[in-house]
């Protein structure tokens, strides 16, 4: 028997426990709706668009106080309001899908658009194109990642679907998972691994790699996954469209049964679910009560670490952890994943490892963590920028400034100035100046390099370049965040 839920707005309808019950979403130490709630005002929503927040506000705390029940109606919330509120927070400047509409051009009729869109969802008809696939350079050598780019169109829906699914799984979610979720980053997970490691000296570090997660994902237990919290036919059937919907290249559209696009605006929500059952709450549930220490999960996306106090605790979750992954159709890659002993060096003289080389390091969201020392001489976990990522980086500069040598000076600054600045702003975290340094030298002699090639006289030699950067210099390194307290800092 289903219950009534009502409100100030439209009512939520919520059906009774599920029979398998067994099998539902568990809420429980994710923080409280206060949380969530200030992570939705943050969008400054004018007018009549301020019904989107407080429907945001209703589900969460629906979905916070009954943690094992699923929704049945959320769809009747995508009215034109909730597409207008969906188009603003889409990307305008994104590249185009399959049909090559830009979202300038979309706008040119906006209104009559996204009445037609919801006209659409409305009786069912609406269908998920397929997306245009791009590959873009992975690591130092010649890998690529498939990127999918749907529709601006489809990109609306997608907005708009999260936007009703956000507000349930935020109260799901474990405190380790960092990626694609609101008032969430990048470097507030830095900031967790820097904690969890300084509070066990270190410990031990599971440094996990899943084989082409993207790609594998499979489709039967995400269906099964988002059935434990959301029954909405109408939602299941978009998301279920949209798995379906193919990958367009070279003309050519192909299907598979698994995998979800990278790129897309639904994309990091659907792996956020997946891998919080697959991993985050067998881990919590399953795994930490029986760990002989102290423990902890650090996610963002596919990339993960598990930071043990011992050795052991980390050696039975290493065993296991492939064959947990099998069961839902995923694959750790063998080179890639590591058990890393990152305990701290000794005092008196530095730790070696096995091979005699220097401590162990691993890598997590572009950066190499290490043992180093404070100004004050105290052991403590730094970060630099890894090397992969940063030769990446400076490749993909290096060959704009190759295609650009030709334009004038200071519009070659100008866009080398962006670029350098964007690098900080992530980068740009405590103990790596270092690295920002020698990145800026990388890039300045890029610069050179191909300044050089102008013409066929080489007159630019470091002495007259100097003085040149005096014209036209580009930033300099700046240190942007302190990861020992998520405060955001310039210097």
């Amino acid at each position: 028997m289903a219950r009534r839920v009502t409100g100030s707005q439209s009512a939520l309808i919520l059906p009774s426990k599920s029979a398998n019950s067994d099998l539902g979403g568990v809420g429980g130490g994710k923080g409280g709706v206060g949380d969530l709630n200030r992570c939705w005002e943050t969008y400054q929503m004018p007018g009549n668009l301020e019904s989107v927040l407080t429907i945001q506000q209703r589900i969460a705390k629906l979905a916070e106080r009954s943690p094992d029940f699923a929704f049945t109606s959320l769809a009747h919330f995508m009215d034109i309001h909730w597409l207008e509120e969906a188009y603003r927070r889409t990307r305008k400047d994104g590249a185009s899908g399959v049909d090559e509409m830009t979202g300038a051009e979309y706008a040119e009729n906006l209104e009559e658009n996204l009445q037609n869109l919801l006209n659409r969802l409305k009786s069912g008809s609406y269908v998920a194109p397929p997306v245009r696939r791009k590959h873009i350079p992975k690591g130092s050598g010649d890998e690529t990642r498939p990127i999918g780019i749907p529709t601006f169109e489809d990109k609306i829906v997608q907005r708009a679907v999260v936007m009703l699914l956000e507000p349930i799984y935020e109260h799901d979610f474990h405190d380790g998972s960092y990626g694609f979720r609101p008032g969430r980053s990048a470097h507030r997970a830095l900031e967790m691994v820097w904690d969890a490691t300084m509070k066990v000296n270190g410990g031990w570090v599971l440094e996990v790699d899943i084989r082409k997660f993207f790609d594998t994902l499979d489709h039967a237990h995400l269906r099964e996954f988002i059935q434990r919290r959301v029954r909405d036919g109408v939602l299941r059937r978009l998301i279920d469209k949209w798995l379906k919907a193919g990958v367009m290249e070279d003309g050519n559209v192909s299907f598979s049964e698994s995998g979800t696009p990278q790129g897309g605006v639904i994309s990091p929500l659907l792996a956020n679910i997946y891998l919080h059952y697959v991993l985050d709450e067998w881990f919590e549930q399953e795994v930490k009560p029986r760990m002989r220490g102290k423990s902890r999960l650090i996610r963002y996306a596919d990339d993960f670490v598990i930071v043990f106090e011992y050795k052991d605790d980390a050696e039975r979750v290493m065993e296991v952890l492939p064959k947990r992954f099998e069961k839902y159709g995923l694959a750790l890659h063998p080179e890639k994943t590591k058990l890393v002993d990152f305990r701290a060096p000794n005092h008196h003289e530095r730790r070696r490892d096995k091979d005699g080389g220097s401590p162990q390091t691993f890598d997590l969201l572009g950066f190499t963590h290490f043992w180093g020392k404070t100004r004050k001489g105290k052991q403590a976990v730094t970060r630099k920028t890894s090397k992969t990522r940063i030769s990446r980086i400076v490749r993909t500069i290096d060959h704009w400034c190759r295609r650009n040598r030709h334009r004038p000076v200071h519009e070659q600054r100008i866009k080398l100035r962006e670029k350098v600045l964007g690098h900080y702003s992530y980068y740009g975290i405590t103990g790596n100046i270092r690295s920002l340094g020698r990145f800026l030298n990388r890039v300045s002699r890029s610069w050179r390099r191909w300044l050089n090639r102008r013409n066929r006289v080489r007159s630019c030699g470091w002495d007259k370049f100097r003085l040149f950067l005096s014209r036209f210099p580009l930033p300099l390194p700046r240190i942007v965040h302190s990861v020992f307290g998520g405060r955001k800092i310039f210097r």
